[in-house]
């Protein structure tokens, strides 16, 4: 072995920590994930052999930090061209992009991603607060402590189910993998990693943000599509009722409504369309927040 060569498994993630600089964090989490899960699971099948021995034996298997962390860079790329959805050719004027949005799946991801928040972030907001509060509750108790544990450590699990659901659906990439704890880990060690990790607190305060956000993004949405909608479609009631297909009485005020109804419809589609853009805007930053407060906060 050369200076350059791992002696712990330690060194080693240090090293493809250092060699997935750059790369995005999540990718980061993944890769540590598996290479101490197999680093270890190997060391655990051969009690005999010690870190050293181990990793220059496997060095040819595994590969060494730099190895690996290039394999998981080409990977990933292969990974993201083949999920992406196929590429459309940039439309050539401003008016087939304003448009084209209609085209694009991560405007219905995000549609239903914000339709979607205002029941998560009411299932978030309810887990936060009933679990804070019998945690405090139950402290006068033995249960107490064991029970905070346990809460802290559902949060964090929730956030990674979160990050598949922001994945999925705004297309921002998340980690598929949770953090390593080892095996031969004590107890404490564990609680204590749970505890000073940042990720596992900014995931409680995103949890509880979600409520208003929620609220926020569902409320949008539905007044966004539902006003555009309305006015494409007064419209077309107005011609029906003319048209006699229709038994009621449509007014729009002192306007005449031959005169102001194709304007109407045209400004219905437009402004439609216009709500399909902020709500793939809104999509887009979520994503962009949601990496930042559950993967970026703890990857230095």
């Amino acid at each position: 072995m050369n200076a350059y060569t791992p002696k712990t498994i330690a060194q080693y993630l240090d090293m493809l920590k250092d060699a997935l600089k750059g790369a995005d964090a999540a990718l980061v989490q993944d890769a540590l994930y598996d290479a101490e899960e197999y680093l270890r699971s190997e060391l655990a099948a051969n009690p005999a052999v010690s870190e050293a021995e181990l990793l220059a034996q496997i060095a040819g298997s595994y590969g060494d930090p730099k190895e690996v962390a290039d394999i998981y860079r080409n990977t990933e790329v292969t990974v993201q061209k083949a999920l992406a959805a196929p590429k459309k050719a940039k439309p050539s004027s401003p008016v087939k992009g304003f448009f084209a949005v209609a085209l694009d799946p991560h405007t219905y991801g995000a549609l239903f991603y914000m339709l979607l928040s205002l029941a998560t972030g009411v299932f978030y907001f309810t887990w936060v607060t009933t679990g804070l509060s019998m945690s405090a509750g139950l402290m006068i108790l033995i249960i107490g402590i064991p029970f905070f544990i346990l809460f802290m450590a559902s949060v964090y699990a929730i956030s990674l189910v979160e990050g598949r659901l922001v994945e999925t659906l705004l297309g921002e990439r998340m980690p598929r993998r949770p953090l390593y704890q080892a095996k031969n880990r004590n107890w404490m060690d564990r609680i204590k990693a749970l505890f000073t990790d940042a990720r596992t607190w900014l995931s409680l305060f995103y949890m509880v943000l979600m409520l208003p956000l929620g609220v926020v993004y569902f409320s949008l949405s539905v007044t966004l599509l539902a006003f555009s909608m309305g006015i494409i479609a007064a419209p077309l009631l107005w011609w029906m009722s003319e048209s006699g297909w229709l038994h009621f009485n449509i007014s729009m005020g002192n306007v005449d409504s031959a005169i102001a109804s194709p304007f109407m419809f045209v400004g219905g589609i437009l402004l439609l369309f216009a709500s399909l853009h902020v709500i793939r805007f809104i999509g887009r930053w979520h994503g962009r927040f949601a990496k930042r407060v559950l993967v970026d906060s703890g990857a230095d």
